[in-house]
């Protein structure tokens, strides 16, 4: 008999769904929302209620595409934590509702685990190479950046994490006060493609251990910034591309930095990164680099996985719902949850 997995993730702005059957990706519907643009930032509130528009339909498309009915699902699962509140209550509360009206199992799913799991999705059309345990992986997003020790699909330990901004915040931010627009990572990620890398330096922390800091790069920005403005009003306009490019360059460098101590310190050669931010080209550039360098045998997620989506959360939780680790109707949703 299959088993088939609903996931369904609204941790953010991201209304997604996903079925998975057998480990095999049959559908991922992902309904974006555009409303935050405007703010220059993800509104809480809007983002709740545009889940609570978008959650039936998506969900509905996704057993459709898979060609899947409700009462052949073998379990949902559902993004637990950590996330905006309003938006993680939203998703719970329908996977709640809907597992208990066809009386299968309920798993949850951390959100980061879930994005480390995006390595294991395969398609009909494609299977790809899995990183084997134990393996490390990059984990940078907008509001996390981590290296984390996967030992197996639930056993993972986080080795080093940001102690302020994470990677993405911080191009978010720089983006922003460059009048760029959001969100800000696709934007300078495009513009850094026809900068020079090395035309302005930026501070990089001196962190001990495997930690991250960005605040340094983003305070060294500001401070650049305003002297460039002070001698010439036009200068972020007429410099842009090189301004993003040495940004990128600063952030890639200080990931990689503490990544390839904590390589060499494991003695692990299957090296992966995941999350929003590994859709930069300069970083996906540095991992194939860094392979061939170094000998890492390297795992980069399809662009399609790499944003927050249900395939991974469906991903998780089969592994989870092979091992029997269910969850129960009146376990509550977690704003900040670490991987442990």
């Amino acid at each position: 008999m299959s088993t088939i997995i609903l996931g369904i993730e609204s941790s953010c702005d991201d209304t997604s769904a996903a079925v998975i059957k057998d480990g095999v990706l049959l559908s991922n519907i992902i309904a974006s929302q555009k409303v935050h643009e405007a703010y220059g930032g993800v509104v809480p509130e809007l983002a709740s209620r545009a889940h609570q528009q978008n959650i039936v339909p998506v969900v509905d498309a996704a057993l459709k595409q898979a060609n899947v009915e409700s009462k052949d699902l073998s379990a949902v699962a559902f993004t637990r934590g950590p996330g905006l509140m309003g938006s993680l209550l939203v998703g719970v509360s329908f996977a709640k509702g809907f597992a208990r009206s066809l009386g299968i199992p309920l798993v949850d799913v951390n959100h980061l685990k879930g994005h480390v799991s995006a390595h294991f999705i395969d398609t009909p059309d494609e299977k790809r190479m899995h990183p084997q345990f134990p393996f490390i992986c990059l984990l940078v997003s907008g509001g996390n950046s981590q290296i984390i020790l996967v030992k197996s699909h639930d056993e993972m330990e986080v080795l080093g994490q940001t102690i302020d901004d994470a990677a993405g915040e911080a191009i978010d931010k720089c983006a922003k006060v460059m009048g760029l627009g959001y969100p800000g990572g696709p934007i300078i990620d495009k513009l850094a493609r026809k900068g020079n890398p090395k035309a302005y330096q930026f501070a990089k922390p001196r962190v001990a251990n495997f930690d991250y800091s960005f605040s340094g790069l983003k305070t060294s920005f500001l401070y650049n910034l305003r002297k460039w403005v002070e001698e010439d009003a036009n200068f972020v306009e007429n410099h842009k591309e090189d301004i993003a490019a040495s940004i990128e360059a600063t952030v890639v460098d200080i990931l990689m930095d503490k990544l390839r101590k904590a390589v060499k310190e494991y003695n692990i050669k299957d090296v992966a990164v995941a999350g929003g931010v590994s859709a930069n080209s300069g970083l996906r550039q540095a991992f194939l680099d860094h392979g061939k360098r170094f000998g890492w045998n390297v795992y980069i997620p399809s662009f399609g996985f790499t944003t927050d989506n249900a395939a991974m959360i469906a991903m998780a939780g089969y592994y989870r719902f092979l091992d029997g680790d269910y969850c129960d109707i009146d376990a509550p949703a977690f704003a900040r949850m670490v991987i442990k």
